[in-house]
């Protein structure tokens, strides 16, 4: 020590390079053996042993692709990624085994919660125990009263009326191509933050105005989903922990949705909430700790938001691509709802004998979920239904994408977009087990807003296709998807859009 003390500046200087020097050489060549062990990746199952070297986008349009590919070949429909002590299924008698008979022995765990608390906090979707109760209870009560469903259809009912009817009449009298998919984010966001907040961020407005509160949302979700992707945990927490690269960006997203959130709860409280309908409103009467209400809300705005954005993307997607399903869905509410005012929207009763329209939505969900794989974490060593030997502290994993196209599943059809699927001899539509269709969750997680979700679709899918004719731009192939929470089309949508009028006693297209 005193001969440290005694050392010039210059020395202390050059001991500090050296030992930085050594710790980041360090730091790197973790990094370098992490990477060539993630790039090859092994599986193991009853008939293949399957290896990939660099990369499986050279056979496979996308990573749920390859996954598929290796699920279907295996007899058990399970698959173990040992080098990173994962496992991937897509039995049906798995997933029930993890969301419902043994359901306590696969929480979330603590690994999805560290990747996604920045931006989550406590939210719903990444808390276990008493908080997920406390926060199931509270959102089911919520969500199931009749002024909440209520609240929620008059908003929506504006947000059609109001932007998006008219600014797809816009785009009909243009005539020059749009990206739909942005269209129906923007829409989402909207309405979700209606609901929600009780803040309209007027994304669709007229001009499409950007808003810094949805781009801060996306970026964050964004980069969130990307730590997943990172070879090794240690990565994205050090450059957390130096601010650097895209945890910086996260940082700078997350203050301003932090800013945003906590200005609104704030000034809610100043003016009183009881006589409000949002849902963070209603929340506040049960909650007194603001950061917890910021971290609940946005959990649900996330839900809210991309899930339906995706599912409408998806649905037109399919749609324009199946000229005989968008006819059937007119002609069913033409027979429903009548022909002339192609602009009416229907009422709940006559949503409810929209069956064919129901199957179309479940089918495009079936083929392209937004949610396409779901992880959990083993609580204590298990083994599955199927016999797959699960350690403590596993990684589980269901995979709806790849369940909606094995044929023991759903048939040698699976590929098909094919609603007729989902109705019985009568045309009335039949539900299927939630365990070989988890798109909505199932067992104790099942998706609380999915009634309402698949309401704002319904509206949303059959407003469009009644008034208007959609059709895609440019070659179409297999769709790509951005790695993300929730699974978005890389490109967009790229469609154009004509108007259909009523006209000596049928409907034509306008051009």
């Amino acid at each position: 020590m005193k001969a440290l003390k005694r050392m010039d500046p210059l020395s202390h200087l050059f001991l500090f390079y050296f030992y930085s020097s050594i710790i980041i050489s360090i730091f790197f060549l973790l990094i370098i053996t992490v990477f060539r062990r993630t790039r090859r990746l092994s599986c193991k199952c009853d008939t293949c042993r399957c290896f990939v070297t660099g990369g499986w986008t050279s056979s496979f349009p996308s990573l749920p692709d390859w996954y598929t590919h290796l699920l279907r070949r295996s007899p058990t429909s399970t698959i173990q990624i040992h080098v990173l002590r994962n496992t991937v299924t897509a039995s049906p008698e798995n997933v029930e085994y993890m969301l419902k008979t043994n359901f306590s022995n696969y929480p979330k765990g603590r690994p999805h919660s560290v990747i996604l608390g920045d931006l989550l906090g406590r939210g719903i979707f990444v808390v276990d125990g008493h908080h997920w109760r406390f926060q199931r209870k509270l959102a089911s009560l919520e969500l199931g009263s009749l002024s909440v469903r209520s609240f929620a259809l008059d908003v929506l009912s504006s947000e059609i009326r109001v932007r998006l009817l008219p600014l797809f009449s816009h785009l009909a009298g243009d005539g020059s191509p749009a990206d739909l998919q942005d269209l129906f984010r923007r829409f989402a966001f909207d309405n979700i933050c209606r609901f929600s907040f009780g803040v309209d961020p007027v994304c669709l407005r007229k001009g499409l105005p950007v808003s810094e509160f949805a781009e801060a949302f996306d970026l964050a979700s964004r980069l969130s989903a990307e730590r997943a992707l990172e070879p090794a945990p240690v990565v994205w927490k050090l450059k957390r922990a130096l601010n650097l690269g895209s945890e910086k960006r996260l940082k700078e997203a997350l203050d301003k949705i932090n800013v945003l959130a906590e200005t609104i709860i704030r000034e809610r409280r100043k003016v009183g909430f009881s006589a409000r309908k949002d849902l963070l409103s209603r929340f506040m009467a049960s909650i007194t700790d603001e950061k917890y209400l910021r971290d609940i809300v946005i959990s649900f705005l996330l839900a809210g938001r991309d899930t339906v954005a995706s599912a409408i993307t998806v649905f037109f997607l399919l749609v324009a691509q199946n000229p005989d399903v968008e006819s059937k869905i007119r002609e069913e509410s033409d027979r429903v709802m009548g022909q002339e005012d192609q602009a009416q929207l229907p009422t709940f009763d006559q949503l409810k004998d929209l069956h064919y329209l129901h199957g179309a939505l479940h089918e495009a969900l079936r083929l392209y979920p937004p949610v396409q794989i779901d992880s959990k974490y083993a609580d204590v060593d298990d083994v599955l239904p199927d016999g797959t030997w699960i350690r403590k502290g596993d990684k589980v994993s269901f995979h709806p994408y790849a369940m909606g196209r094995m044929p023991q599943i759903w048939g040698p059809d699976c590929l098909e977009f094919r609603p007729e699927r989902w109705l019985d001899k009568d045309g009335i539509f039949c539900p299927v087990n939630l365990f070989k269709y988890p798109v909505f969750q199932a067992g104790f997680r099942v998706c609380l807003g999915k009634e309402m979700a698949l309401v704002t679709m319904k509206l949303v899918c059959l407003s469009i296709v009644r008034s208007f004719d959609v059709r895609l731009v440019g070659p179409v192939g297999p769709p790509r998807f951005v790695p993300g929470l929730s699974a978005t089309l890389k490109g967009g949508l790229r469609a154009v859009v004509r108007r259909r009028e009523w006209c000596g006693g049928r409907y034509t297209r306008i051009r």
